[in-house]
């Protein structure tokens, strides 16, 4: 189910179709833990009337990150296809009422930040830009956190998803375009179905990948991360085993309510196991990637390793785990993405974006 429009103003919506942008817009998850001030709610607001016409190719990188720029404001954006928006050049082009746009990635940027104030981008200068390719930590240890930040958020997602169905008591959802209770459930084992994959490709990177190179580097060191991985099968089964029961039942019985709760139970283990390895990961074990020394190229190697591992999740299931991040961030994982694949895939894999 895609959630890319979610980015859009909606008047009601149900707690399942919020994504982390929306979390900035309604100001309940800010920068630095503060609240969002008065001034930058009613700047989101009028961005929210702004249309943006976006000129390219849907193979374009460049147009890929624009299009999460604009996403990040809560500007509604509108993709036309085109190979050569720009006068015969490639270079993609914004329209904005009577304003037309084009120039470098961060010249645009900076144009998109000044034009659309809230939420900021943080628009880096070529000098810093420079300074973060001479970071020390390795790319796939960054790829994985990102990784860990949208299937965070999406296990988060589907604990309010249940949580709001069981306070409906089987009533439908006050956005029509969810469905009766049964359709709603058809979406839900959906969802949940994507993310299952990519909870299987994760954890069958680092075990066949990352866990390997440091198991070289000092043997046991992996052995907590691998048990981890095989104590939540179960309870990631029986999920979705419960939301296949849930799915046929009559949504007013009790049996209906009693099988919600369960569910509900199971999801938020899922939530909290998987919220605890995670930070035992990025804490404890992955920053050990960087005692391990690879240089460049081995890097390079290792990340394209990962990616092919995760060969689903960088297919089809792409959209899904963007959605799970920020548009600051999915522009980072699309930098990480880009370094490791031919023209081809990438140009395949960029027109899921904008599909």
């Amino acid at each position: 189910m895609k959630k890319w429009n979610c980015f859009r103003k909606k008047s009601k919506k149900s707690t399942a179709e919020i994504v982390p942008h929306d979390v900035i817009l309604n100001g309940t998850t800010t920068t630095n833990g503060t609240a969002a001030t008065a001034a930058a709610a009613a700047a989101v607001v009028s961005t929210q009337s702004s249309t943006v016409r976006l000129y390219g190719s849907p193979t374009s990188v460049i147009a890929a990150y624009f299009r999460f720029a604009l996403l990040h404001k809560g500007v509604s954006v509108r993709f036309i296809p085109s190979d050569t928006p720009n006068f015969g050049s490639d270079a993609p082009v914004l329209q904005i009422g009577s304003e037309t746009v084009s120039g470098s990635r961060e010249t645009v940027l900076r144009y998109i930040d000044a034009r659309f104030p809230h939420p900021p981008l943080g628009v880096r200068s070529c000098d810093e830009e420079e300074e973060e390719e001479e970071e020390t930590t390795p790319l796939v240890v960054r790829a994985i956190a990102l990784q860990h930040k949208s299937i965070t958020w999406h296990v988060e997602r589907l604990v309010r998803w249940v949580e709001d169905l069981a306070t409906r008591g089987g009533k439908g959802s006050v956005d029509p375009t969810v469905g009766s209770p049964r359709m709603e459930m058809k979406k839900l084992a959906r969802s949940y179905s994507e993310l299952l994959e990519v909870l299987l490709e994760h954890a069958q990177m680092e075990e066949r990948v990352v866990f390997p190179i440091l198991e070289r580097a000092d043997r046991g060191m992996c052995k907590a991360a691998n048990e981890e991985h095989a104590r939540d099968l179960p309870i990631m089964n029986g999920i979705k085993e419960g939301i296949k029961s849930i799915g046929v039942m009559d949504s007013g019985s009790p049996d209906y309510q009693e099988a919600l709760s369960n569910l509900s139970t199971r999801l938020k283990s899922l939530q909290e196991n998987s919220k605890q390895h995670f930070m035992e990961e990025d804490k404890d074990l992955l920053p050990f990637m960087e005692a391990v020394e690879l240089n460049k190229e081995q890097q390079k190697r290792v990340l394209e390793q990962c990616l092919d591992v995760m060969q689903g999740t960088h297919s089809h299931l792409f959209n899904f785990l963007l959605e799970g991040l920020l548009p600051r961030e999915a522009m980072q994982y699309l930098d990480l993405f880009i370094s490791c694949n031919d023209r081809e895939r990438t140009a395949s894999t960029l027109k899921l974006i904008v599909d």
